[in-house]
């Protein structure tokens, strides 16, 4: 399980998030990378894992995405491989997220890690999200700076860089140091030597994100329906003219889809669920039954979430994978059990399973592939 070294939450929070940039050095103590390149490459094989490489040739960029068969055609400097969620797919990497969950489940999105070659970076940019950057084996030289003015830059498609930022950070990372650049600072890092870098990144969606998420769901669930109304309609000397009361009157209708909490939370906690990237979720076939669940239970120690898996709670409602479940009948304590936990104990599940309820919803997980039996030693 990894480790803060000497860490103050409430300190940092107050002091640097979304304030300023920070280099924590030796946050990790004696630092062991949770994966080999090869390994990481190995997932940059399959088609459902989003990864890509970015190369710096002279004065040109290349960026291709995966999957890869090889990559001996980037040669031996210069290029980078990125792969996203990898928190979803390789349980060693995930736990490197746990140290960062005293900021909220749903602000975390994933835990990106890349492999660089010596010189290898994606150019100086700009992220519109907060991010903590592990430096793993190897050595990074990064220059970070706050917020000011900047110029862009498109050498190619797929990248969006800035230039000319002045950095207040600039220094060599090493194994355990950690980087936190809030939304809005520039950054770039190069590689000294062949190096793992991994990239805890944090949702932060936008009005344009949550109002098109809203409308989705509005026409998913045929709701909103109420229309506009003017039963004290007097006539008009102006047939073009939208009179400012008229006006009013349908902002507010707008605004009054915002006042109604049950279906407002309902669509909230979907979409705050809604996994960005490919889910490992393996459904098991045949499924369970009530009393297979129970006796698995007595077998293993733990059962475990799949990768990736959003689970939250709401204004007492449960929400996984961008839907709603029904858990009004269940105990509360074994919700906010099923909601803060990525792995759960066979001991503490007994006594939970003991409940009906609870232990038709815990099967209805597992029978969605949500939730499954954890062998000790499983990557």
């Amino acid at each position: 399980m990894y480790q803060f070294k000497q860490f103050d939450p409430q300190s940092f929070l107050t002091t640097y998030w979304q304030k300023k940039p920070i280099l924590l050095k030796g946050l990790f103590k004696d630092f062991i990378d949770p994966i080999e390149p090869d390994e990481l490459a190995g997932l940059a094989q399959e088609s459902e894992i989003e990864s890509r490489v970015v190369q710096r040739q002279k004065q040109a960029w290349h960026v291709e995405h995966g999957p890869f068969d090889s990559f001996e055609q980037f040669g031996e400097n210069n290029w980078t491989l990125l792969v996203q969620a990898v928190d979803h797919w390789h349980l060693q990497s995930a736990q490197l997220l746990e140290p960062f969950r005293f900021i909220p489940n749903w602000r975390i999105d994933d835990l990106m890690i890349s492999f660089s070659t010596p010189d290898g970076g994606v150019g100086a940019h700009v992220d519109q999200y907060d991010v903590f950057i592990i430096q793993g084996m190897g050595k990074r030289h990064w220059k970070v700076g706050e917020q000011q003015p900047l110029q862009s830059s498109v050498p190619h498609p797929d990248l969006l860089q800035v230039t000319g930022f002045a950095p207040c950070i600039d220094e060599v990372l090493e194994p355990g140091d950690v980087l936190y650049i809030p939304p809005g600072c520039p950054h770039e890092g190069y590689a000294v030597e062949p190096a793992l870098n991994y990239s805890v990144g944090f949702r932060a969606p936008n009005q344009q994100d949550l109002l098109s998420s809203f409308a989705d769901f509005a026409l998913q669930e045929e709701c909103f329906q109420h229309r506009y109304q003017d039963p004290d309609l007097q006539p008009t000397q102006l047939a073009g003219d939208v009179t400012s009361s008229e006006a009013a009157k349908l902002i507010e209708l707008v605004k009054q889809t915002l006042n109604q909490p049950q279906q407002v939370n309902k669509w909230l906690g979907g979409y705050l669920t809604q996994a960005k990237h490919e889910v490992d979720i393996q459904v098991p076939e045949p499924s369970f039954a009530e009393d297979d669940v129970v006796e698995i239970n007595q077998q293993i120690e733990a059962w475990l979430r799949a990768g990736g898996l959003r689970i939250l709670t709401l204004d007492n409602g449960l929400f996984v994978n961008g839907e709603w479940v029904d858990s009004q009948s269940c105990q509360a304590e074994f919700v906010r059990f099923i909601s803060d936990n990525l792995l759960y104990s066979a001991d503490q599940l007994t006594e939970y399973l003991q409940q009906n309820d609870n232990l038709a919803l815990f099967s209805a997980l597992v029978n969605e592939g949500y939730i499954y039996p954890y062998e000790d030693g499983e990557e």
